[in-house]
């Protein structure tokens, strides 16, 4: 078992990292019962999952109550947030009870997001069921919905009390949405970490095909990285935090594009947003040219695509821009991008012209 804490003094919490950690759940969620029922939100796609939570915490003497909601993107919506609030507040979810978040990204945002509303805030616990929420989405209390002019608008930070990782549960996941989660993982690597790159490289095809050990070498530093990035800047106000968006800017407009919909999964978009950005900087001299490649090479090795065109968008580049000016980065009419001067030297730069980006992604 891997405990990696995330420090953030009074809202500190664990991550803990074990195979086989769901069904001795109840290890670590019964003492947050106090006594009581504790809801579960999780969606039609986890249900085995959910089947073997359930049956550990009635083994342990907690009651649960299931929300089951539908699966996909398009959950992230004002819709199944007021559901969602609706029926926790049914269920008579008070301040001090701790609400459980079991499956991808999606239910992750969605419920941590109602849960830093409800009755002005109240706990909850993150158990993430794939690869992308298991290195990414559930650690750092990013919590959203989204709304019509973009992804992740609407949302607040809110800290989880705990995340609780079994690597075993990828096992019943789809491999595209390995590889989706794939993509947050290698990003670690070409931040600020050459050699988990390195790794990367030489192990993929093993943690895609499946390998346990692959798996929990690749969850843990992940975790252990993004805990150390939010820690030295929870609310991305030094910038810090603001690295853990690399390929997000364009992969969030490539997304908008596709309609937020399974046409393009988020991981396969922050794939082909971190081969445009290290294209775009080495197009611009910061990178060289054969970084660009390496980076895009591997993401085509693993089934990833490099781009827009290969990620199946094929929007000019005013169409892709005009989807950024809505990004939630925007600060003065300027828009930040992730850049990078090599693999594992990216930086943010205010200065770029949208009208660069533009003519780059004409070329794409």
């Amino acid at each position: 078992m891997t405990t990696i804490p995330v420090s953030l003094g009074a809202r500190s919490y664990d991550v803990v990292i074990e195979a086989g950690l769901l069904s001795r759940a109840a290890d670590w969620l019964a003492p947050l019962s106090r006594g009581r029922t504790m809801a579960i939100v999780t969606d039609e796609n986890v249900l085995p999952h959910l089947a073997t939570l359930q049956a550990a915490l009635t083994a342990a003497g907690v009651a649960s109550e299931a929300i089951v909601l539908p699966p996909g993107e398009s959950t992230k919506s004002w819709a199944q947030l007021e559901a969602l609030t609706d029926r926790l507040l049914d269920l008579g979810v008070e301040r001090g009870d701790h609400v459980i978040a079991l499956g991808g990204g999606v239910i992750g945002d969605l419920v941590g997001f109602a849960c830093s509303i409800l009755k002005r805030g109240c706990g909850f616990v993150q158990i993430p069921t794939t690869l992308l929420a298991q290195v990414d989405s559930s650690v750092g209390g990013k919590t959203a919905i989204n709304s019509r002019a973009g992804k992740n608008l609407i949302g607040a930070f809110h800290q989880p009390a705990l995340v609780l990782i079994d690597p075993q549960v990828l096992d019943t996941l789809p491999v595209r949405q390995v590889r989706a989660g794939y993509a947050e993982v290698v990003k670690y690597g070409l931040i600020d970490d050459p050699a988990f790159f390195d790794w990367c490289e030489a192990n993929a095809a093993a943690l895609i095909a499946g390998d346990p050990a692959a798996r929990e070498h690749a969850i843990a530093h992940s975790v252990a990285a993004k805990a150390r990035i939010v820690a030295e800047d929870e609310r991305e106000t030094t910038g810090a935090r603001a690295l853990l968006n690399l390929g997000h800017t364009f992969g969030h407009a490539l997304e908008a594009e596709a309609g937020f919909s399974n046409r393009l999964l988020h991981g396969e978009a922050v794939a082909a947003g971190m081969a445009l950005a290290f294209g775009y900087s080495a197009a611009h001299g910061l990178a060289r040219a054969a970084d660009a490649e390496r980076v895009a090479a591997h993401l085509r090795s693993v089934g990833l695509p490099d781009g827009a065109t290969a990620a199946g968008i094929s929007a000019d580049g005013e169409t892709l821009v005009a989807h950024m000016l809505h990004d939630k980065k925007m600060d003065a009419g300027t828009l930040p991008f992730l850049l990078a001067r090599g693999i594992g030297g990216t930086f943010l730069d205010k200065s770029v012209d949208l009208a660069d980006v533009r003519v780059f992604l004409d070329g794409d």
